[in-house]
């Protein structure tokens, strides 16, 4: 018992014949692949099909495990109402999942559900599913739990899907994972969000690594790589990667199109025997404690300070004093200062000040460096576990000064503030993904809570960046 096969399958609605109403036709290869993987998931019979969705419930901070017995779905709002779904829902497997990864500290289980609808990246491989086993005169008798992704690092979905095939094995269920997703929507000009030069390249090394169920790769697509690739189902794959953990597998690639502009791709995964090189996500945290690491040894007195601050912090809840070894620079000059956090390549928290409130820099990097790490309102505090992985920099700001307009501005160079009234939003300069002095004006309003339509006044400073 435990998890039979794992498939990778996109779900683009104009695949169901009643929603294309034949501009399927575009995509039969596509289909073909659908069909052939779905005939594998009939003659399996599995108790349960355990189908991750980008288009499930998604919070930054926690993933979302659909609770009740059941949901109903359709495909109304793409004008398909006839095409409709009632699904079971594999309580205990689910229930089990949840407590399996608060024990972890994972952030999964049913609260939060806004929309109880099955989602159409769950309804279109049911679709196929179950059109499989009408095709096989074969009952449909399986339940399914449905899991939405999150925010999180890649390594948390990863781990998840560890607490996934844990929890399958305990139950006793014969199991079939579906990692629902689509690939880059940035591989055409006359596609739904344009191109991008990301997108196809993230086609092709997501078909390659999937291909060869090289998961441990799954790792090294950068998040801003894969935002400009614009792409769906990354963090689905992970989750079922992860679902994998520690076992052989034998992958096939079936298909891979993009003449939509969207890429879609299907792969099958058959676990075989217990291996022991394929435990990818210890072999990535190892990794990253080793660069970390070496980092730290680098790191000049400011983010060593900040380090210091954050650690002390979280680990016993009080705040160091200024050391003795911090420069004359740090203890007497006065400026505004930022802290960032990064684990795994993500933001973890950032909090600054534009201008100086304490009495010297190290005061300003202590109190700073406790806020970034536990007053962020978009995270949650960070937790001791998190700290061999933290990458820590620390930003001190020139003196902002006024500017007539956009025009003054460069996105690598310029900090922006943008403040309308009161209200006023903060971008630093030389942040990956931001990439237009209009991407930064704008992300900047959005931080302030000031509209786009709103009349604004625009101030730049720089910054000594220190890592």
């Amino acid at each position: 018992m435990g998890i039979e096969a794992s498939y990778m399958v996109p779900h683009p609605p104009m695949i169901v014949p009643e929603v294309g109403r034949g501009s399927e036709k575009q995509i039969e290869e596509t289909t073909r692949a659908y069909r052939r993987a779905a005939d594998e998931i009939a003659g399996i019979r599995p108790d349960t099909l355990i189908i991750s969705s980008p288009h499930s419930i998604m919070y930054a901070d926690y993933f979302h495990i659909s609770p009740g017995r059941g949901a109903k779905g359709s495909f109304a709002s793409f004008g398909a109402r006839s095409v409709s779904f009632k699904e079971t829902y594999d309580t205990e497997l689910a229930g089990l999942v949840g407590r399996l990864a608060k024990e972890r500290n994972i952030p999964a289980g049913p609260l939060g559900e806004r929309d109880a609808s099955l989602d159409h990246g769950t309804m279109v491989p049911l679709y196929f599913v179950e059109e499989a086993y009408r095709r096989a005169g074969a009952e449909k008798n399986y339940q399914i739990v449905r899991i939405g992704l999150s925010g999180l690092p890649l390594s948390k979905h990863y781990e998840l899907g560890m607490v996934i095939q844990q929890a399958v094995r305990q139950t006793g269920r014969r199991a079939v994972y579906i990692a629902s997703g689509d690939l880059s929507h940035k591989l055409q000009t006359y596609g739904p969000y344009g191109f991008a030069p990301e997108g196809p390249q993230y086609d092709e090394r997501i078909m390659d690594v999937c291909g060869r169920a090289a998961f441990d790769e799954l790792f090294s697509f950068d998040e801003t790589f894969c935002d400009k690739a614009a792409e769906c189902g990354h963090r689905s794959f992970v989750m079922m990667a992860g679902a994998l953990d520690g076992l052989a597998v034998r992958a096939e690639k079936l298909s891979h199109q993009d003449v939509t502009g969207v890429g879609y791709g299907i792969c099958t995964f058959h676990p075989g025997e217990p291996d022991e090189n394929r435990h990818f996500l210890a072999r990535y945290l190892r990794r990253q404690e080793e660069e970390m690491a070496q980092k730290r040894q680098r790191e000049d007195p400011l983010v060593r300070l900040a380090r210091l601050t954050v650690e002390s912090y979280v680990r016993t809840g009080s705040v160091p004093k200024v050391p003795d070894w911090a420069t004359d620079e740090m203890k007497t000059e006065r400026a505004g200062v930022f802290v960032s956090i990064h684990e795994h390549g993500r933001l973890r928290g950032c909090i600054g000040t534009i201008l100086p409130v304490r009495s010297c820099i190290a005061e300003e990097i202590l109190h700073n460096a406790v806020s970034a790490a536990s007053e962020d309102p978009r995270f949650d505090p960070i937790q001791p576990e998190e700290l061999p992985y933290l990458e820590i920099s620390v930003d001190v700001l020139t003196k902002p000064e006024r500017i007539s307009g956009p025009q003054e501005l460069d996105v690598k160079r310029y900090g922006v503030i943008v403040s309308c009234g009161r209200r006023r939003g903060l971008l630093l300069p030389d942040l990956d993904g931001v990439d237009t002095v209009e991407e930064q004006i704008s992300i900047a309003r959005s931080k302030g809570g000031i509209s786009e339509r709103e009349p604004v006044v625009l101030e730049r400073f720089e910054v000594i960046r220190h890592h």
